[in-house]
């Protein structure tokens, strides 16, 4: 093993170390329509990971205003880091408008919250998977 594999290992135990955060990454089918009740049937829900964790806000994130669904609502940007090693099922790939549930955290605020993936970053030579997302509340 190479001494730069030695730090990327000693530095991923160290990132883990600090994902206090359990989530739920999945994609979500795109709603339907009940004839019968006349409501709106939200798509199934398609797990790729659930597990630990590190959400954390951009410090940069202008905390943008935009319109959605005729209400206006205000875009923050986070960062989730999952384990660097995170398996996902076979042939699949996190695409902007999968969604990240946080399902528990230190900081109570922070579950339940509900991010939608704008990107993903992948490299052989990092800590952490980092998924940038946004808060659409």
């Amino acid at each position: 093993m190479s001494s730069l594999d030695t730090l990327l290992a000693a530095g991923r135990r160290a990132a883990e170390d600090r994902m206090r955060d359990t989530v739920r990454l999945y994609a979500q089918a795109a709603d339907g329509f009940d004839r019968t009740t006349g409501t709106t049937v939200p798509g199934a829900q398609t797990d790729l990971y659930a597990g630990k964790a590190r959400v954390k806000a951009i410090a940069a994130s202008t905390g943008q205003e935009a319109e959605a669904a005729e209400r206006e609502i205000v875009l923050r940007e986070y960062e989730v880091q999952l384990p660097w090693a995170t398996p996902l099922p076979e042939g699949a790939r996190v695409l902007p408008g999968m969604r990240i549930e946080v399902v528990s955290s230190p900081d109570a605020r922070m579950s339940g919250l509900v991010l939608w993936v704008t990107g993903a970053v992948f490299s052989d030579q990092t800590t952490a998977w980092r998924i940038r997302t946004e808060d659409r509340s």
